[in-house]
């Protein structure tokens, strides 16, 4: 098969060249229809218990999809004209924002936010801000007594009157067009917002807007993956020249860069052609395929070279490297597809997505670096000049690879082995430190000082609510609000969750039939409660309109939202522990309490999903790439030799988040296994090698050093230059990003390591006793030049 191919290939090399180059002409066309495809539903798991329940009540009580607009007073009084005014503007323009349902836009001037009041005839309601409301120090003290009467402080209204909110809900479907949101778009709306609601000559008082919600955080996100492409062109250069510095030429330096910007186009328009877009969350795929593609890139250029050094002309060297490489090749990039299918396990529509562009990008790979790459380097002759450089660096590196190639006696590879084996306690004792979700405060995907983080903070800081809120769908019996039993459950359940740490405040409709009660009662805290007498109940709740979304018309919902402080993993886990234990505690066949709505409710199924794939994920990727290696080796030692090096370095990249305080989520989850599907990438090209030299004839040491003298360059350049691929997303503008870099970098590098010192150690003590190295590193004989 291997002679077959190879002759399909270099007997019709024109052939080739102009089929490929039809084929990337075709494949930059699609791309260039490629759109930006964010949605809401596509960042969570749609099948999880708590996302059934958040969809089943979605178009009732609306979704996690909040958008909040803090108009602040930089004077810190919001009673003055030029303040409302900027209010004013800020809600009339949120709106008519796209998307946006108007029958759940909240402020103080919008006519569905009211007080109620109770007075010498009974009770008396009306608008926050009067119909009849002037602008002057009498109407001010009115507005601030309606305000207070309506128990909106610290809800739309700062705690200390600095400022106010606008809060509104969007659909995740245009509703006058019947297509997906543009989030990004909405974003750019926010942005406008932000910049007119303080202009104007009615506004004489400088205000500051703050705006938090998904909407502006996946437009935020957006925009730092779009500065990304300059990151792009950062590691592209960096490669370039690391590769330049191992061949020294320039023209075995462009084939493997141009193979892999062709997998790229490749990749991108095979996503339009499947009539997938790019999520801002997997723009960094293509950067990902780059560094792979130049990777695998690297050994067929390390391998003509060598070839050519040697004597053999170019379409000899060429065809001999593909015959050495076709195999180790196709099963390396067979790992890598591994790591990147088995990530679709996740029930998350981004993360499939990711595994499908990933796929997308190796099977590209595949064709351009294993058929395109060996036929365009058929094509390079090397001069005698090239020929001496190239002896050259392998008399310069032969010094370096003898004392590496010491590793592979017994004596030297059981103290590597005992280092390795603390490494793995060590990484043992940190990794389950790892917690699955959210570390810090905040939109974890941004940076700790971009805009919305800081704007998420000040509002929680002046507010007691924030884009942070737990909503729990309490399921009873028709007409339960007039049950007393059920709402006194109801009530149980929402001081139990008020005593939460955590939890900032609690709204329910029990809590409001409470305050609702006393009022009837000329406001007597001695009647805060909820009165048992059913007509008396009925009296307390039915002033509450189903716009509040307290309940639902026939009685038989009352959602009850718990704001969190925060939406760190512990914070999330205690408070959804608490709502699980309080139900646990009262079961009841009138009322139930189902987890969840709201945002948080949303990470909350996030994280289970998250917790719950981590473990099988990293079982299928080990199971794929032992099958993988015993199929292609069929050695049990050469399988433990490759292996055993992945899991010490998947063991450090978890006790590395734990220590760098980055938790599993669904940006960085599929980390990990792609680190194992690639990084095993080093022990199949330089066993691969080593075999050859063990089927020769020579004892485990003898061959080590002779694959070392061979492809050590090779496979040092693939980890560095798949370091440089991802290295640059350190100081990326986007939090997530620099997380996925961090621990990428860091699993390439060390990947490598583990291949060069640990691979050879396990060898010299499982390698068959006829291939094992002597003990005495002194018998070793020098091997020959390349």
């Amino acid at each position: 098969m291997t002679g077959r191919l190879e002759n399909l290939l270099f007997r019709r090399r024109r052939i080739v060249l102009a089929a490929f180059a039809l084929l990337t002409l075709a494949m930059g066309w699609q791309a260039a229809g490629l759109r930006v495809d964010a949605g809401f539903t596509k960042l969570v798991p749609v099948e999880h218990e708590y996302m059934k329940t958040f969809l089943q009540y979605r178009d009732e009580f609306g979704g996690a999809d909040r958008v909040l607009i803090a108009v602040m007073a930089r004077d810190g009084d919001m009673f003055t004209p030029g303040f409302l005014a900027a209010l004013r503007k800020a809600t009339d323009a949120t709106f008519f924002l796209p998307g946006v349902d108007r029958s759940q836009v909240y402020s103080i001037l919008t006519p569905n936010v009211r007080f109620i009041e109770v007075v010498e005839d009974g009770i008396v309601a009306g608008n926050v801000l009067p119909a009849d409301f002037a602008p002057t120090e009498a109407g001010f003290v009115r507005l601030r007594e309606n305000i207070v009467k309506a128990g909106l402080v610290g809800r739309l209204v700062a705690n200390d009157f600095s400022g106010a909110i606008v809060a509104a809900k969007l659909q995740e479907f245009h509703p006058g067009t019947g297509e997906r949101l543009d989030y990004i778009e909405v974003a750019h709306q926010l942005e406008r917002i932000r910049g007119e609601a303080g202009a104007g000559a009615e506004v004489d008082v400088h205000v500051d807007l703050h705006i938090i919600g998904f909407a502006k955080a996946v437009g935020d996100v957006a925009d730092g993956a779009v500065r990304v492409i300059m990151f792009f062109g950062i590691a592209f250069l960096v490669t370039a020249l690391l590769v330049y510095a191992y061949t020294r030429s320039v023209r075995l330096t462009v084939p493997p860069l141009a193979c892999s910007l062709i997998a790229v186009v490749w990749q991108l328009g095979g996503l339009a052609a499947f009539g997938f877009g790019v999520d801002p969350m997997s723009i960094l795929v293509p950067f990902l395929v780059f560094a792979i593609g130049v990777s695998h890139g690297v050994q067929m250029v390390s391998s003509v070279r060598a070839e050519a050094a040697g004597g053999a002309g170019g379409i000899d060297a060429a065809r001999a490297s593909f015959r050495a490489l076709l195999l180790p090749g196709a099963v390396a990039l067979a790992s890598d597809s591994v790591g990147f299918v088995t990530i679709s396990l996740i029930e998350v529509q981004v993360i499939k997505e990711i595994a499908i562009t990933a796929s997308l990008g190796v099977a590209a790979i595949i064709l351009t670096n294993l058929a395109l790459l060996p036929v365009l380097l058929s094509y390079f002759e090397a001069d005698d000049a090239e020929r001496r450089r190239a002896r050259e660096r392998d008399d310069l590196l032969r010094p370096l690879w003898s004392r590496v190639a010491r590793l592979a006696h017994r004596r030297p590879a059981a103290a590597v082995i005992a280092v390795a084996a603390l490494l793995l306690v060590a990484g043992a004792y940190f990794a389950p430190e790892v917690r699955v979700g959210d570390e810090h405060r905040g939109v974890p995907e941004l940076r700790a000082d971009s805009v919305y983080n800081r704007d998420s903070a000040l509002i929680t800081d002046r507010f007691e609510i924030g884009v942070d809120v737990l909503t729990v769908i309490s399921e009873t019996v028709k007409e339960g609000c007039i049950d007393y039993e059920v709402m006194r459950i109801l009530d149980d359940f929402e001081w139990h969750m008020r005593n939460v740490d955590g939890v900032q405040s609690v709204r329910g409709l029990a809590g409001v039939a409470r305050v609702l009660n006393a009022s009837w009662n000329e406001g007597s805290l001695k009647w805060r409660t909820l009165p048992r007498n059913r007509y008396m109940l009925v009296q307390s709740v039915s002033p509450v309109p189903t716009a509040s979304g307290l309940l639902n018309l026939d009685c038989s919902v009352m959602p009850v939202s718990v704001y969190t402080a925060d939406h760190k993993a512990e914070t999330i886990a205690r408070v959804v522990d608490a709502v699980k234990e309080f139900e646990r505690a009262n079961r009841n066949t009138r009322i139930s309490f189902r987890l969840a709505s709201g945002n948080v409710g949303v990470m909350a199924a996030t994280n289970e999903e998250v917790e719950a794939a981590q473990f099988p994920i990293l079982a299928y990727v080990y199971a794929a790439v032992i099958l993988l290696c015993l199929v292609s080796f069929r050695s049990l030692a050469a399988t433990l030799c490759i292996v055993v090096p992945l899991g010490v370095v998947s063991l450090l990249a978890y006790a590395l988040m734990a220590l760098l305080e980055i938790g599993l989520k669904v940006s960085t989850l599929p980390v990990v296994a792609l680190g194992v599907g690639i990084g095993v990438d080093y022990g199949i090209y330089i066993y691969g090698r080593l075999r050859v030299y063990l089927e020769q004839g020579l004892d485990f040491a003898q061959a080590y050093e002779r694959t070392l003298a061979t492809t050590g360059a090779g496979v040092t350049l693939t980890g560095l230059t798949l370091a440089a691929g991802v290295a640059t997303w350190i100081v990326a503008p986007l939090k997530f990003q620099a997380d996925m870099g961090t621990v990428l970098t860091f699993m390439f590098l060390v990947n490598m390591v583990g291949a060069v010192v640990l691979l050879p150690a396990l060898g010299a003590w499982f390698v068959g006793s006829g291939r094992r190295a002597s003990s005495d590193p002194a018998v070793s004989p020098r091997p020959p030049a390349a």
